[in-house]
């Protein structure tokens, strides 16, 4: 099948224990930036590609780019999946109190 549009997704969990593991890290991110990915969440990136093969391309350069420890998970869906996702927001806490409820009037 070969859809229009796609996005890849990246999903990942690297350890920073010591200063080589900081390291992979940091140069895993920056390839991802350096690559064209957004930045979605912390450690979820995303990208939009013209088609399949084009998303199967970027999926091998990150395997070829993977740090050496962590977990990286890739998930490839259609730019009309994507749109589909839902935003779940809980309550804006504040610390201004914006009402006049507390007002002293001298």
């Amino acid at each position: 099948m070969n859809y229009r549009y796609m996005r890849v997704l990246v999903f990942f969990d690297l350890p920073v224990l010591t200063n080589s593991n900081r390291k992979a890290y940091r140069d895993f991110r920056k390839f991802l930036l350096k690559s064209g990915f957004m930045m979605v969440q912390e450690s979820v990136y995303c990208k939009l590609v013209p088609n399949s093969t084009t998303g199967d391309t970027v999926i091998d350069n990150i395997k070829k780019n993977k740090p050496p420890a962590g977990l990286v998970q890739v998930l490839k869906v259609t730019e009309k999946q994507y749109n589909k996702m839902e935003f779940i927001v809980g309550d804006k806490k504040s610390d201004v109190i914006d009402s006049d409820e507390r007002i002293v009037i001298l």
